[in-house]
């Protein structure tokens, strides 16, 4: 899907130092006596380094600001990450806070003495499908997605933080992909990985196509609103400003699928530059960095109109890989979220 082409494993790994881990939390049975949990963790580390010595350059886009992601001002304000990027549900935002800074102050005992860690996790609400009131995730299982984390490929659908999110009604999940820039002979890569949990099922477009208002059973016994957390990197070297552009972009990719930031929704994006690593502390009064010159217009237009095309296309695949790798879920209540009919699916495009 799309013009530019993809990097080696079509996931935001394929920017290079950056790794994704999951932890699933899969609990109970409907109709049994304990608490029906389907949520988990999934964890991103934008590079393989010190991350609270060596932050790098982010930005933060809001399209609907029905949700939450920790740590918006402190990248509002200094345009620095300095943490792994957590995804969970939104009753265990919290947790899974207390657990991050927890994890770090355990391995460097300078963090919390000499400086604080202000993490970013974000979340969507899964509780169609899984019962928040049991408080079903542990400190322990967002030190378990921290540790799993990779570089490689890496597993979609049904999986870690999108173990119980909705996808236009179907079963949605953690989606990933990847587009190539060249600029004047130079390779760059951008990777988006999206937790989905959006969209009403009139809404969906496949290529265009009313895909959603053709499939109209396999539907819900109620619709219920969610999120989409996306997070963008890339190893294009971009300051906070060119990467809160980028953010943005993520809109139009999720435009594509059908997406109107419903109002129950909170469609929160971060992108983050691998290029530039900035030092907490150093002697000097200034740090060299290196930036990709704005305004700038070639033979071939300016290189942000592929970049742009780059996030858009990246934005789009990562949200329909998300449903094809999702499978049907039970949860609470019997509540269920059915995989999209793939096979129905392409029918109704081939048939335009």
């Amino acid at each position: 899907m799309g013009f530019l082409p993809t990097g080696t494993h079509n996931a935001i790994t394929d920017v290079p130092g950056v790794r994704v881990g999951h932890q699933t939390v899969w609990k109970g049975e409907p109709g049994g006596a304990n608490p029906v949990i389907r949520s988990g963790v999934t964890s991103i580390w934008p590079h393989s380094g010190d991350l609270f010595r060596e932050r790098l350059y982010a930005a933060v886009s809001v399209f609907n600001g029905y949700g939450e992601m920790t740590s918006r001002s402190v990248i509002d304000e200094w345009g620095l990450l300095g943490s792994p990027i957590v995804l969970t549900d939104t009753v265990h935002i919290g947790l899974a806070y207390d657990s991050v800074v927890r994890y770090m102050t355990e391995r460097d005992p300078e963090i919390a003495d000499k400086d604080v860690v202000i993490p970013v996790v974000a979340e969507t609400d899964d509780s169609f499908l899984s019962d928040g009131r049991a408080f079903g995730i542990a400190r322990e299982d967002v030190y378990a997605a921290l540790d799993a984390a990779k570089d490689g490929a890496v597993q979609e659908g049904c999986i870690g933080a999108g173990t119980g999110t909705q996808f236009f009604d179907f079963k949605g999940g953690i989606g990933t992909a990847s587009r190539i820039v060249e600029l004047s002979g130079q390779r760059f890569t951008i990777g988006i990985l999206l937790q989905t949990n959006y969209g009403s099922r009139h809404q969906l477009l496949i290529a265009g196509a009313p895909v959603g208002r053709q499939i109209t059973d396999l539907m819900p016994k109620r619709h219920q609103d969610g999120s989409c957390i996306a997070v963008l990197a890339t190893d294009l070297p971009l300051h906070p400003g060119q990467l809160r552009r980028l953010a943005r972009r993520v809109d139009i990719g999720l435009g594509r699928t059908g997406s109107v930031g419903n109002d129950g929704s909170g469609e929160i994006f971060i992108a983050f530059s691998t290029a530039n690593r900035i030092p907490r502390s150093t002697q000097r009064p200034a740090h060299p960095i290196n930036v990709l010159v704005e305004g700038q217009f070639w033979t071939e237009g300016s290189p942000f109109d592929q970049i742009f095309d780059a996030v858009v296309e990246a934005a789009e695949e990562a949200a329909f890989n998300a449903m094809v790798a999702a499978d049907t879920v039970e949860g609470r209540d019997g509540n269920t979220l059915f995989g999209f009919p793939l096979d129905r699916g392409l029918a109704h495009l081939t048939r335009r």
